[in-house]
């Protein structure tokens, strides 16, 4: 069986803000530290969780521009695609080029419910803008444009496009993907709370949401589905189920940025029209939190880890020598041969009734 383009741990980290509501890119580089220690495969930038459309263009291009530089070629660091029009989409694309990303995860144009023959055209001309390879996200409840798997076979033939990321909220998607277009794209889950029953149905990778503010417990997790350890992963995913139920609601940018604050990896701050949480909703969500926090289990570092500091330091300590000191790779030595696909669809066609587990919009 060939090998997957991209497999394991791309966690969707947060865009950290000041207070004022400014980048804060040195506390964003603090965090790829503490993932990056915790043996991630990669790191998505600029998502949803990322408050991409959020952002001006120019925040956009200099956040990505620092984050590869932060990551310095150590896993492979993509970028989230959440634009209105195609022509943005492509302008966008080739700009994560040439800041030196290594990979794209490209959303349906936002803000419009296209027919199937729309979404396809966007994402074929946005990956003909660039080389680079290109992670393909569904999710229609936040996005209403919903990619079958009949247009992920159609979608093939691009051969920039190496994997995908599947969010519909139904678990019967992986099994009718890997019937439908099986071996063509690394298949992803995007949500939390059926990450454990989409690694039973077999998946390549996971990007994890709310596991970015408890990065080792959720590496450790992820790696006993690797080696099919069902009991020990059932039992650690009890525990974490109700912390990644923030990962799936309207408000799980908030949510998962208060957990990332009270972990001392970061600050809650969100950008407008965002606001932090306050009230009863602010002290049920703490006591998510803090009760993940009190009973959080004991598990071994990850084999590539390097020490990390105390889960308890200070979220803006000064930023170190080494990471002071980082250049970026040049963008020729960063990038992969994803044009070396050949894919091989197969026809199956299915009847999609999605079992929408949840009643809000949720994305990272």
């Amino acid at each position: 069986m060939k090998k997957p383009y991209w497999q394991g741990v791309f966690p969707a980290i947060t865009t950290q803000f000041k207070r004022d509501q400014s980048l804060d890119l040195e506390a964003t580089a603090r965090h790829v530290e503490a993932l990056i220690d915790s043996g991630v495969a990669g790191i998505i930038f600029l998502g949803s969780l990322g408050e991409n459309q959020a952002l001006a263009p120019d925040e956009k291009r200099r956040c990505l521009k620092a984050m590869v530089e932060a990551v310095n070629g150590r896993v492979p660091a993509l970028s989230g695609v959440a634009e209105s029009s195609t022509a943005e989409a492509r302008r966008y694309a080739r700009d994560s080029e040439k800041a030196g990303a290594d990979g794209l995860m490209l959303m349906p144009a936002m803000l419009y419910r296209g027919d199937a023959r729309e979404t396809l055209t966007h994402f074929r001309a946005t990956a003909r803008a660039t080389g680079l390879p290109i992670m393909i996200y569904n999710n229609p409840i936040s996005y209403a444009n919903d990619i079958t798997p009949e247009m992920f076979a159609e979608l093939a033939e691009v051969k920039n496009f190496v994997a995908l990321k599947e969010s519909a909220g139904d678990t019967r998607r992986i099994t009718d993907l890997h019937n439908r277009v099986g071996g063509r794209y690394a298949i992803f889950t995007g949500v939390d709370d059926l990450v454990l029953e989409s690694a039973i149905l077999g998946i390549d990778g996971w990007v994890a949401g709310s596991g970015i503010a408890f990065p080792a417990e959720n590496q450790y997790f992820w790696e006993l589905t690797r080696r099919s350890q069902w009991d020990q992963a059932r039992e650690i995913y009890r525990w974490f189920t109700p912390l990644l139920h923030l990962d799936v609601h309207t408000k799980f940018v908030q949510y998962i940025k208060l957990a990332v604050q009270e972990c001392g990896l970061g600050r809650e701050w969100v950008r407008a029209p965002r606001l932090p949480l306050v009230g009863a909703e602010r002290k049920r969500i703490l006591k998510v939190i803090h009760q993940g926090i009190a009973k959080r289990p004991n598990v071994p570092k990850a084999s590539n880890s390097k020490p990390q500091s105390p889960r308890k330091a200070p979220a803006y300590a000064e930023p170190t020598a080494r990471q002071a000191q980082r250049t970026p790779r040049r963008s020729s030595e960063r990038r992969r041969e994803a044009t070396s696909h050949n894919p091989q669809a197969i026809s199956h066609n299915t009847d999609h009734k999605a079992l929408r587990l949840h009643e809000t919009n949720f994305h990272h």
